[in-house]
């Protein structure tokens, strides 16, 4: 557990410490359902409105490309808006864009439901981290633990439902009924945010102060490399995975069973990583048994790929441990709101940016070369940044003593 801090929430806040803990969780579950709930359905969706492998790649790019921008945009919505309404306006602008795409009638209607749903998933993404920062900031470790295990959980849930749910009813409820969840997490922000001060008012947190230059600190940018060449590589497996293992012999249900696996394993580093983190000074080593695991599968997945399949599927979705380390730096390296705000922004916005280029990369190296080969080569020079980057990451400083 880690020891109550001097920048813990103010006794207001305390008050609503139990509304907030559920409303944390709340917005977690919905921060990625507007991806992998449309995934699935893409060829079905496909047939329907008639639309090819071009605007597959563009729905296929969208969530990374969101991500990026509003996590750019989202440090300054916090300082006009405030923590609490910014969390709710992304689950508001969650639950319009799932209806506005189960409702679709054309691909128009299609993209336009899913950028509207993206952009509040994308402002989420940011938001959580100082929510986690304002009212836990003596259990940043429990909480940053239960947030992103139930943010792993429902990346999963929704893709496993996809299909089923398709069958049994409609692909307009398989992709609506996620609003139902997302409109849940609504409701507790709403309440949060009538309580809470305006950004511009006297009695407004930290989180409302200009903050400072996040770009032109080492910590800063190891945080956004770290955090973007995990991302870069999650992705690239995510979309290239099942392809890698038919083209070595298995079948298309087996290449789909191996990415299942991947993702599932994936909730273990969310479990163990945040609570590792707040009990060690410098969790470089972390990142380092990272980096061991993501070359070992590469290697086995490129130079033996059907001799241990599932042993490579495992060790992979072990891989992507930094992902819940960077998103537990993000309060561990930081003193305020505001800087949790400010790097949980710019970590993701520049991560995201660089996350959506590496399945294209992987991909295109690919079709150059004929062969695997030059497109683990590549991921394994990403994760050699990650390796260099996580260095500056995780060195024992707070962002506040470096960003004027």
């Amino acid at each position: 557990m880690s020891s109550p801090s001097p920048h813990a929430a103010p006794l207001p806040l305390l008050k609503g410490r139990v509304l907030a803990f559920a409303a944390i969780l709340l917005v977690s579950a919905n921060l990625r359902s507007a991806v992998t709930s449309l995934t699935p359905l893409l060829d079905r969706l496909g047939h329907v409105f008639d639309f090819g492998s071009g605007m597959t790649g563009v729905l296929g790019m969208m969530p990374t490309a969101a991500f990026a921008l509003f996590g750019l945009a989202t440090p300054r919505l916090i300082r006009r808006i405030g923590l609490e309404r910014a969390a709710a306006l992304t689950m508001l602008l969650a639950t319009v864009g799932l209806l506005l795409r189960a409702s679709a009638g054309g691909v128009g209607m299609l993209l336009f439901g899913s950028a509207v749903a993206l952009a509040g998933m994308g402002i989420g993404n940011v938001v959580v981290p100082p929510l986690v920062k304002r009212y836990f900031a003596d259990r940043v470790g429990t909480l940053s633990t239960l947030y992103i295990t139930v943010l792993q959980a429902g990346t999963m849930i929704p893709a496993l439902l996809a299909v089923p749910m398709a069958d049994r009813y409609d692909w307009r409820i398989s992709l609506g009924m996620w609003s139902l969840l997302s409109l849940a997490a609504l409701l507790p922000w709403v309440l949060l945010a009538a309580r809470a001060p305006r950004a511009s008012s006297p009695d407004a947190p930290a989180a409302a102060q200009a903050p400072g230059r996040v770009w032109m600190t080492p910590l800063g940018w190891g945080m956004a490399l770290m955090f973007g060449m995990t991302s870069l590589c999650t992705y690239s497996m995510f979309t290239w995975l099942p392809k890698v293992m038919v083209e070595a012999g298995a079948s298309e249900t087996t290449g789909g069973i191996m990415v299942a696996l991947y993702s599932a394993v994936g909730l273990l580093p969310s479990l163990l990583v945040p609570a590792l983190a707040v009990r060690m000074r410098n969790p470089f080593p972390i990142a380092l048994l990272a980096f061991v695991l993501n070359a070992a599968a590469f290697a086995g997945l490129l130079w033996a790929p059907m001799q241990a399949p599932w042993l490579w599927a495992v060790i992979a979705g072990l891989g992507p441990s930094t992902f819940p380390l960077g998103l537990t730096l993000i309060n561990l390296r930081t003193r305020t709101p505001a800087g949790s705000a400010a790097l949980s922004g710019f970590m993701q916005g520049v991560g995201y940016s660089l996350a959506s280029l590496g399945p294209l990369l992987f991909g295109a190296l690919h079709a150059h070369s004929g062969g695997w080969g030059a497109s683990f080569g590549f991921l394994m020079t990403c994760t050699l940044v990650l390796l260099t980057a996580a260095w500056f990451a995780c060195k024992p400083q707070q962002l506040e003593d470096h960003w004027r």
